[in-house]
């Protein structure tokens, strides 16, 4: 196993790219759309003022692009654009992972790809060849390895970032080799830090230390032959219980990516879907909807079940005020939608002892299954699975809309990066980060 996956990720570091499935290549733009969005909603949190304060702090080459802050070395770039990118938590999960994909990738690969004037279409393929190898590895290491208090989206997003930059700074296969073993004994993050700004610097770590590594390991470092599955290498040392991931095939695991269109905790969002499925071709008000009963796994009842919220923040982790949210035909893309006044509506008080939230052990993790009783009679029944294989034009819809529900008319100009084939570069995404706007 060992051997395998270590030749797996060195096989896709330097994969033809006239080999990557064409749906993979889609979800890959589709990801560095909503990695932007996720960027620039981020610009002003806390966490994005300190780090920023660190790049200018140390200066340096002005190579690399970072969000709403100017130009930095290459690495200090990469590190600034992953944490303010997670400030929100608002990005992309692959559940297989067990974590983000863009935020610990994308970073390296937009400032390798800056530094070395990459196009655009080059840095997608690096990044889909890094998330697909961040994801190997992530399979590898397993819910042991989660459970063990890792954040897999620093530890084998790092794995990733290595892969991505390695190909846009042009390493050969020995090059990459060493800076996967480099990147083992650099790779970290921990749950502990959930709750706090460490959170999305775990995020920002990976895609550094992805940048840092590969251009020790041009330059000529030395580094183990197999750091990351060899004795004493990543995977042994922190998992007990490692998994064999699936084999190459003509279809990407990355393909699995799932995106965030509501910005409150993931646990809801399958409810979310059922409801805006049931309000499909319907003109429905809170008013009309006699009950609504939410069957949800009863894992998730620890996690989003608040059943009176006090505050915005609280109010995303609250199954019966979301529902009413939705049902109401609010935004939940709107991330200025959970004001602390949310938890005081007079509509969703009230809405909310109409809704019942029931544990069930046969709904999955990601599923939900809803039933809105109306006045009139009328019973309606949904069921949303997360894990639902998706369609790329229905993504691309959904995107937008997300876009335009956080950007407003404003967003509209970040649709070139999903409409340009060919005629953007690296640096053109660089701008648009930079400036805070389209351009």
């Amino acid at each position: 196993m060992a051997t395998d996956l270590l030749e797996t990720v060195l096989d896709l570091a330097g994969r033809d790219p006239r080999t990557i499935p064409a749906q993979a290549r889609e979800m890959a733009r589709l990801s560095l759309y909503d990695w932007i969005l996720c960027g620039l909603a981020g610009k002003d949190e806390p966490v994005a003022a300190y780090i920023r304060r660190l790049a200018e702090s140390e200066g340096g080459a002005k190579l690399a692009s970072a969000i709403s802050g100017g130009l930095f070395p290459p690495r200090m770039a990469a590190l600034v654009n992953g944490t303010i990118s997670h400030a929100l938590d608002f990005d992309d999960t692959h559940f297989a992972h067990i974590a983000h994909l863009s935020v610990a990738i994308y970073p390296a690969a937009l400032a390798a790809a800056e530094e070395t004037g990459a196009s655009l279409d080059e840095m997608v393929d690096a990044y889909v060849l890094g998330a697909e190898a961040a994801i190997r590895v992530g399979m590898t290491l397993g819910m042991d390895h989660y459970d063990r208090g890792f954040h897999q989206t620093a530890t084998s997003g790092a794995f990733g970032a290595t892969v991505a930059a390695a190909r846009l700074y042009g390493l050969d296969r020995e090059q990459t080799r060493t800076a996967l073993g480099l990147c083992a004994t650099r790779a970290s993050g921990l749950k502990s830090q959930f709750g706090t700004m460490g959170k999305p610097y775990n995020a920002g770590i990976a895609a550094s230390n992805g940048i840092e590594v590969v251009k020790l390991a041009q330059f000529g470092f030395s580094g183990p032959f197999d750091g990351l599955t060899g004795a004493q290498g990543f995977v042994p040392t922190y998992s007990s219980a490692p998994k064999q991931a699936p084999g190459p095939s003509d279809r990407f695991l990355f393909e699995d990516i799932r995106y965030k269109f509501h910005a409150c905790c993931h646990g809801t969002h399958a409810m979310l879907e059922a409801l805006l499925i049931a309000m499909k071709g319907r003109d429905l008000k809170l008013s009309d909807i006699a009950a609504c009963k939410i069957r949800t796994s009863p894992h998730w009842m620890r996690v989003c079940n608040i059943p009176t919220p006090q505050t915005g923040l609280e109010v995303k982790f609250s199954y019966r005020w979301l529902a009413g949210i939705v049902l109401d035909g609010r935004p939940t893309g709107a991330i200025a939608l959970y004001a602390d006044e949310l938890a005081e509506d007079p509509a969703l008080i009230a809405f909310a002892e109409h809704v019942e939230v029931i544990p069930d052990d046969a709904v999955g993790y990601m599923q939900a299954e809803c039933v809105l009783e109306l006045a009139d009679g009328t019973r309606i029944e949904t069921h949303f699975d997360l894990e639902t294989p998706i369609v790329t034009k229905d993504v691309d819809a959904k995107l937008r809309k997300k876009a335009r529900d956080m950007f407003g008319d404003a967003a509209a100009g970040f649709d070139r990066v999903l409409d340009a084939h060919g005629s953007m570069t690296a640096s053109d995404v660089g701008a648009i980060l930079r400036e805070g706007t389209h351009g």
